[in-house]
């Protein structure tokens, strides 16, 4: 109280202390020393965002009979019996970089896709391939169906042996004649928020694009896929360098044109 001495509380047992007026210290730790209390501190709580409650049986039958009720292709949500439900997705590839798939391996079939046959396991055999741009995959899935697991079964059933982690799915949104795209989480549900959105797919899509640069997994790249992605980095660049050499060379041949026009007139 006298000599104002602070300290951690974590180091009050190693102070000893020599008050000189030891019946106006308010803390003793020894006959021979005295300690302040420690003060009371001002502790930053990490406050977690409240999340919203799960919906009801109840609540969920409404929302999948106002959904249906906007479907015009027949493709309709189910409710079951356990509050769960399902329905479909359309799932947009935007890839960029070519995907490994097995080489010499026919289309799986519906008999093969019955059986839960993977005709990768097949052939050790490999090769690259570029997937359509902008090539658009139907899947039915269950409302306890992770992003995780439909990035996984997008890639069974186009027969791609890549890691996983090399592919992200993303939501599409569009507002103020705008197009905003929204990393999913692996645990995220795409069919609750396909429930959410409504069946318009102008309002909310689904993409599988790769996984951000400042992302991916590099370790889970193989040496030929590395080197490959060297070779189309290098071909990009030698491309964009011939653009910029044409761009002011055709500069240049309209000044000298101009200036020898110029030339040419008085003044």
């Amino acid at each position: 109280a006298d000599c104002r001495y602070t300290c951690h509380h974590e180091c009050r047992s190693l102070i000893q202390l020599d008050c000189r007026r030891p019946g106006q210290c308010q803390g003793q730790l020894s006959p021979e020393g005295t300690l302040l209390p420690p003060c009371t501190q001002n502790v930053t709580q990490t406050v977690e965002e409240e999340k919203p409650e799960p919906p009801t049986i109840q609540e969920i039958k409404q929302k999948i009979e106002k959904y249906n009720a906007k479907v015009t292709n027949c493709l309709l949500m189910k409710l079951n019996d356990d509050g769960t439900y399902t329905g479909f997705i359309k799932v947009h590839l935007k890839l960029r970089r070519p995907v490994t798939v097995p080489a010499g391996i026919r289309p799986q079939s519906i008999y093969d896709a019955l059986r839960e046959v993977n005709l990768a396991d097949m052939t050790a055999k490999r090769t690259s391939f570029y997937l359509p741009l902008d090539a658009v995959k139907q899947l039915h899935i269950s409302s306890t169906t992770t992003v995780s697991e439909v990035i996984q079964g997008l890639l069974k059933k186009f027969m791609v042996v890549d890691n996983p982690q090399k592919f992200a799915l993303f939501k599409e949104m569009r507002k103020d004649g705008q197009v905003l795209f929204q990393k999913l989480p692996l645990t995220e549900y795409p069919l609750y928020l396909r429930l959410l959105a409504g069946p318009d797919t102008d309002l909310l899509s689904f993409v599988l694009k790769e996984n951000e640069t400042g992302e991916v997994e590099w370790d889970a790249f193989s040496i030929p896929e590395l080197q490959n992605f060297l070779m189309i980095l290098d071909k990009e660049e030698k491309d964009k360098i011939q653009q910029v050499h044409r761009k002011y060379e055709r500069f240049k041949q309209r000044l000298q044109q101009t200036l020898k026009e110029a030339r040419g007139k008085p003044g």
